[in-house]
């Protein structure tokens, strides 16, 4: 006799209960391992051991890294696929940095203990043997956008065509068979007294490196036959700050540049100086605005000094973009574990998230959920409940997809049906294709 849909629930609850250690294991095992984009070989390899052992159907190295695997039930019907991301940030602040300076910083070894655990309880559970539709649990590679000299690299060499994992996954078509895709992410949210956020919004941006190209000379006795590419450099960052009142605050724009090289040694005139920024806000249009100031800006700090600047442009992450339907399921079943007025409907969030690139061309689920401390990506961040962190977000998102696919997958088509994505897989790639571009000048 089939389940009711709460009978269905309590069980995979039991089972991801039962499991607990397993996916805690798993996620103290990669926050001791971190690894950065394109090089998460240790996590692919212990997310592959998880999935072999729950037999689903596993492809490896889906771009260089990373690893997808499905219930392969040969059922029709919507598919779900569930994330989480495989890589860590730098600090080299943080007490748990390794000698690279990497670390879980960003929570992302929590993500990928969070997606073990709802295949876990979906699984060993049978539910979804009773549910209409597929399940692709993925694990995704390089959602940091950082170490863009490395990754530019592997772009030359022809090993991606993206700096950014979903980005890839989306041009090698591994979302083509997708209909909605879902993930959760830790976020300090106790200063409001909230351990659940949904419906939040993110920034996307525009990423960039940048080269001055002045004329080298003795420092010291022949300054004036040089060109100095530094001062190119200073005077833009100078341009870019006189521009920021000229920013809409709607559009909520960052600006933030960084010098990766000032220079070779101190008594040559700096002639090749590199900066790396990204230009983020809320909305497409305030990103493209705000991208043509600093271009400008950063040509006029060329010409000022009589240098030469090459502006590589890289396409960076769309903004993030929240579906009210899949809020409400999450929300729903985040009541089971949390207190209503402990869950935050709607936030705006700065940083960018390549799930924003998902969210225009398919429904996404995007919340945050707690059991963490400190800002994301600085010394301070820290697990601070491993229930909250790992095991209440694999239980909530099980359940979200029982719901979604329950009963011929009734809830999930209509969501299909009626939420429509801004853009089509076709234009969003185009526009990628667009943005891709390198500009000279003087």
């Amino acid at each position: 006799m089939k389940l009711s849909k709460d009978q269905m629930k309590k069980e995979i609850c039991r089972v991801i209960d039962e499991n607990r250690e397993r996916i805690i294991s798993l996620a103290e095992e990669l926050y001791r391992n971190p690894e950065l984009g394109y090089k998460e070989v240790f996590a692919t390899k212990k997310v592959v051991e998880q999935f072999h052992h729950l037999n689903l159907e596993v492809q490896d190295e889906i771009a260089i890294t990373g690893c997808s695997g499905k219930i392969s039930e040969g059922k029709g019907g919507p598919n779900i696929v569930v994330m989480g991301e495989l890589d860590s940030v730098i600090c080299q602040e943080h007490p748990h940095a390794n000698q690279e300076g990497a670390i879980h910083a960003c929570g992302h070894n929590n993500q990928i203990a969070a997606m073990v655990g709802s295949a876990i309880g979906l699984i060993k559970s049978d539910a979804y043997k009773e549910l209409d539709g597929r399940v692709t649990f993925m694990a995704v590679p390089a959602e940091e956008f950082i170490e863009l000299n490395y990754r530019s690299k592997l772009m030359e060499e022809g090993k991606i065509k993206y700096m950014g994992g979903k980005q890839e996954l989306i041009h090698r078509g591994y979302f083509d068979d997708a209909d909605i895709a879902m993930m959760i992410h830790s976020l300090d949210t106790s200063s409001s007294g909230k351990k659940v956020m949904i419906g939040s919004s993110g920034n996307g941006f525009i990423g960039k490196r940048i080269q001055f190209l002045g004329k080298e000379s003795h420092a010291g006795g022949a300054p004036e036959k040089g060109v100095n590419a530094l001062n190119a450099a200073m005077l833009a960052i100078n341009n870019i700050h006189a521009q920021r009142e000229t920013f809409a605050d709607d559009d909520h724009i960052r600006v933030h540049p960084i010098i990766t090289k000032g220079g070779d040694i101190v008594n040559i005139v700096p002639a090749d100086v590199r900066m790396e920024s990204y230009v983020r806000g809320r909305n497409i249009e305030g990103i493209e605005d705000a991208n043509k100031k600093v271009n400008r800006s950063l040509i006029a700090g060329a010409i000022a000094v009589g240098a030469k600047v090459n502006i590589t442009e890289i396409p960076g992450y769309f903004p993030l973009l929240a579906y009210n339907p899949l809020d409400e399921i999450f929300y729903n079943n985040a009541k089971e574990f949390v207190a209503e007025e402990e869950i935050q409907r709607g936030g705006e969030l700065g940083g960018s998230f390549d799930m924003g690139d998902l969210s225009h061309i398919m429904p996404t689920l995007h919340p945050f959920v707690g059991g963490v401390k400190g800002d994301l990506h600085t010394r301070e961040f820290r697990l601070e409940n491993a229930e909250l962190a790992y095991i209440i977000p694999a239980k909530i998102m099980a359940m979200t997809i029982v719901d979604l696919l329950y009963d011929g997958a009734e809830e999930a088509k209509k969501i299909i049906k009626n939420c429509k994505p801004p853009m089509s897989k076709d234009e969003y790639l185009k526009f990628q294709e667009e943005k891709s571009k390198t500009i000279t000048a003087p």
